[in-house]
């Protein structure tokens, strides 16, 4: 292949990539929550024993997962489990289980 095929390629990238941070997955959130389920039920509903997430405040939910993050707030495998979440993953966790309806 030429070199103006691979430019022009490059170049259709490029603009390409704003449009997808724009628009971003709408089940981003879910599926990275999907995690959550293993200990606080499907959805962030919990069965007992675990604190639910569904419903929780957004900011609230957050900022628990931040303090977990940078050790603030002492975990047995929060601390270990929130630190493999990027700022922006943490967000769109949160914001999904705050729309989530509790049982």
């Amino acid at each position: 292949m030429s070199r103006p095929f691979f430019a022009a390629f490059a170049a259709a990238l490029a603009l390409a990539s704003p449009a997808v941070a724009q628009n971003p997955d709408p089940l981003h959130g879910r599926n990275l929550a999907a995690a959550c389920a293993n200990c606080h039920g499907t959805n962030g509903a919990s069965q007992g024993g675990i604190p639910s997430l569904a419903g929780r405040d957004r900011a609230d939910l957050a900022r628990q997962m931040q303090d977990f993050k940078s050790g603030r707030r002492p975990a047995t495998v929060m601390h270990q489990i929130a630190r493999g979440y990027t700022d922006a993953q943490i967000d769109a966790i949160a914001a999904y289980l705050s729309t989530q309806k509790t049982r």
